[in-house]
């Protein structure tokens, strides 16, 4: 698994605390001290139980014009 940035996990934390909050199911068992959905969300995606993918650009190759004057 590649490992997420501190901006991916923030971003991930976020939309699914927001999520949480609209009433979407808990998908861990959540702890009986628990009722912040941010420590929800953190604890969802420690475990792994998370259905969100990340997509990174692929990096772009530019090559370099040669000049003819280089030969």
């Amino acid at each position: 698994m590649v490992k997420l940035t501190k901006f991916e996990t923030a971003r991930i934390i976020g939309a699914r605390a927001l999520q949480l909050s609209m009433g979407a199911p808990i998908l861990i068992k959540r702890p009986k001290d628990l009722y912040n959905t941010v420590q929800i969300a953190k604890e969802e995606l420690a475990s792994g139980v998370l259905p969100i993918t990340v997509n990174r650009p692929a990096p772009i190759k530019i090559e370099e014009e040669k000049d003819e004057d280089d030969e």
